[in-house]
């Protein structure tokens, strides 16, 4: 498949089957993700995969949607602020985004293996980062359900033309 029909496959899901995800699905899934580029290569991530019904209860608390609780796996993508880049000019911390783009690897990757998945990032970091019992140091930056879609109908995805977003 070529990158282009890949990404017009990947789309948020928002209803998944009970299915159970397959330890080697999960596994390339994350061999995806740990190939991500980061800034100066400092790869500051870490990523608990989430299938423990009772962890998931708890951290289905954090976001407050039905929907959330189709999923059969939850992975929480977060960022370790202590080794992430920081640009010398402002001290921009990069962490965010190096989060950003191995999560999109992880998005693809799963989409690759016929689950879905869903950005979501309207969460209450707080409680999730005490529901995980997380170092201090880590944020969560991104929850990632992640399951087989309950409706494999692909939505049209409305987006802007080259044009308007090009300079």
């Amino acid at each position: 498949m070529k990158l282009l029909e890949l990404i017009k496959k990947r789309y948020s899901v928002r209803n998944y089957l009970s299915k159970p995800i397959e330890s080697e699905k999960l596994n390339y899934i994350m061999e995806c993700t740990r190939m991500a580029p980061s800034a100066v290569n400092l790869q500051p991530w870490k990523f608990a995969i989430v299938t423990d019904e009772k962890l998931l209860t708890a951290l289905q608390s954090v976001y407050p949607k039905d929907w959330i609780k189709s999923a059969p796996c939850i992975i929480v993508a977060c960022v370790d602020h202590d080794i992430s880049w920081h640009r010398k000019a402002d001290n921009k911390d990069h962490g965010d985004i190096d989060v950003a783009i191995a999560v999109e690897h992880l998005c693809l990757a799963a989409a690759e293996q016929d689950l879905g998945t869903c950005w979501v990032c309207n969460f209450d970091a707080k409680a999730c980062h005490q529901i995980m019992q997380l170092a201090p140091q880590l944020e969560p930056v991104v929850l990632i359900p992640i399951g087989y879609p309950a409706d494999n109908t692909i939505p049209e995805k409305k987006r802007k033309s080259i044009k308007e977003i090009t300079l």
